[in-house]
C-alpha cells in the first residue's frame, strides 16, 4: 500500500448539480499502480461479461470479475454474479479507497479493457442490491482513458481523463440524475483495469 504523503486531499465536486463526484488524480504511485495491475491480471478470475439485450445473450470483449467480503449476488444487464472472496491485492486497494474517500465498501466489480476499442455505454449504477445513494469508488490502473457524465434530464456533459493510479468517487444522488460512460478510443492501445468498490445493502 503506497499512498502519497498527503494526509488530506483537496478536491471539489465535478458535477454542476444533482449529485457529487470527487476526483483524486494520484492516490497510488505509478510504480505501485503497475505492480497492482500485474497482480490483478494474473490473480483475478476474469470472465467475459454477459448481458441479455432484447432477449438475446451478448458476450462482451471486455472481461469482468465480482469480489467481496461475502458471496454476494449482484444482478445487472439481466445476469447474476456471485462474489468471490477478496484477494490480498484487492483488499489493500479497498483499504486505500476507504482511507481516501472516508467511505466503506464490501464488494468490488472489476473490468478489464484490453485496449481503447473496448468501452462502456451510457448507464447508471442503480441496481437494487446496492446501498441507495451509497458511494462508489472507482480506481483506474493501466491505460489513461476518457470518462464522461451526462445528466438524464438536461443532457449536460462532464468529461475528464482518468490516469493510472487515480480514484473517482460517485455518491449522493449521482446515480439517480446522471449516467456515465467510458467512450471507445482508437488511440489507446494499452489495457486498463477499473475497480469499482461498492456497498451491497445487507438490510434492503
Amino acid at each position: 500500500m503506497e499512498l502519497f504523503d498527503h494526509p488530506t486531499y483537496s478536491t471539489q465536486n465535478l458535477l454542476p448539480k444533482d449529485g457529487i463526484v470527487l476526483f483524486y488524480p494520484a492516490i497510488i504511485s505509478e510504480k505501485q499502480s503497475d505492480a497492482y495491475f500485474k497482480d490483478l491480471v494474473e490473480q483475478i478470475e476474469w470472465r467475459h461479461d454477459e448481458a441479455v439485450i432484447y432477449g438475446k445473450k451478448i458476450i462482451t470483449r471486455r472481461k469482468v470479475a465480482w469480489y467481496g467480503e461475502k458471496p454476494f449476488s449482484y444482478t445487472y444487464s439481466r445476469t447474476t454474479k456471485t462474489a468471490l472472496y477478496w484477494t490480498p491485492a484487492l483488499k489493500q486497494l479497498k483499504e486505500i479507497a476507504e482511507q481516501v474517500s472516508g467511505e466503506t465498501y464490501n464488494s468490488c466489480l472489476l473490468n478489464l479493457y484490453h485496449n481503447g476499442m473496448e468501452g462502456m455505454a451510457w448507464h447508471s449504477d442503480g441496481e437494487t442490491e446496492l446501498k441507495k445513494n451509497g458511494a462508489i469508488a472507482s480506481i483506474s490502473l493501466g491505460a489513461e482513458r476518457k470518462f464522461s457524465f451526462r445528466h438524464k434530464l438536461t443532457k449536460e456533459k462532464v468529461d475528464l481523463i482518468l490516469p493510472n493510479g487515480s480514484l473517482l468517487v460517485m455518491k449522493d444522488v449521482t446515480q439517480t440524475f446522471w449516467q456515465h460512460s467510458l467512450p471507445v478510443s482508437k488511440r489507446v492501445q494499452q489495457a486498463r483495469i477499473n475497480l469499482t468498490f461498492r456497498t451491497i445493502d445487507l438490510n434492503p
